[in-house]
């Protein structure tokens, strides 16, 4: 998962003329899937028609009416539109690492690599609405910061204020849903696709993460680890050694300093010395290479 944007060959004509963009996300709450962050941009000229397109809050459609207005979209010359699909994976580890990022900076992070890939691409950003995330007016203040030559309106429920950000949902929406219909677990048991809308409240969602826990490797890909929702279910997880990343390493040598304990999810972090290095991990289940698990000769 990452940034994703249909491939033009060329610029079109109209990106050289000023531009409008919206952004939205989807997926922000779920304790399961991705959160996706999409954008659409066109000519200012262009949206008095863009008002026309039935673009509206991707949450008030139907799925099959978002489906429709996201292939329109996309076989609208005069639009363009590009999205970022952050990992679970990626989230849970950015909000448990040592030096945290949360969830507010992230999105900030996202919606500003997308304004970031419109100018790489030459298109001529004038004006970016987006939907508020966290304080209204210091949002603004820091995206203006970093792109002093846009007009930057922030407002709460932009996605159902302005055309361009209604495009944007539903581009972000309908991302999000079929990554989670064409989601390919990393493990190799069988996993059942019945999991709810994904929100911590979800009756059908809790039951699915009740039965898809393990005491030892937690939850599957899907699941945000760092959500509150899983945190009740650590007093069911063993303790892990878990295998820690090169930048952590100190120069003491001493282990006891930076042994670090990931309680919300049952493990615990210690160094790796050269000499437990017993092979490339070729040849390892990808499961257990992808969560760094080591193999313990006794307990």
């Amino acid at each position: 998962m990452g940034s994703e944007a249909p491939p033009p060959p060329l610029l079109p004509e109209w990106a050289s003329e000023p531009c409008i963009m919206g952004i939205d996300e989807a997926g922000r709450g779920p304790v399961l899937g991705p959160m996706v962050y999409g954008c659409l941009y066109c000519a200012l000229s262009y949206q008095k028609t863009l008002s026309t397109l039935s673009f509206a809050d991707s949450k008030t459609l139907k799925e099959e009416k978002r489906e429709e207005l996201f292939e329109n979209l996309k076989a609208d010359e005069s639009i363009g539109w590009a999205v970022d699909v952050i990992d679970p994976r990626e989230l849970s580890d950015k909000m448990l690492r040592k030096n945290k990022i949360n969830l507010n900076e992230i999105s900030h992070e996202s919606a500003m690599g997308l304004i970031r890939k419109a100018l790489n691409l030459g298109v001529l950003l004038t004006e970016v609405y987006l939907d508020t995330v966290g304080d209204t007016e210091k949002y603004r203040v820091k995206l203006s910061e970093r792109f002093p030559n846009i007009k930057f309106v922030v407002a709460k429920k932009a996605d159902s204020l302005y055309p361009v950000v209604s495009g944007a949902s539903i581009v972000a929406k309908v991302t999000r849903d079929r990554a989670l219909r064409d989601w390919m677990p990393d493990e190799t048991a069988d996993l059942s696709r019945n999991f709810g809308s994904g929100y911590p409240g979800d009756p059908q969602t809790k039951s699915w993460l009740e039965d898809h826990k393990h005491s030892v490797f937690g939850f599957p890909s899907l699941v945000r680890f760092s959500w509150g929702t899983c945190m009740s279910y650590s007093k069911d997880f063993v303790d892990v050694l878990w295998e820690s990343d090169a930048a952590d390493e100190d120069d003491s040598g001493k282990s006891s300093k930076r042994q670090k304990k990931l309680t919300s999810v049952g493990f615990t972090t210690v160094k790796k010395r050269s000499e437990d290095i017993e092979s490339s991990g070729k040849g390892r289940c990808k499961f257990f290479q992808a969560r760094k698990l080591e193999l313990l000769s006794q307990f």
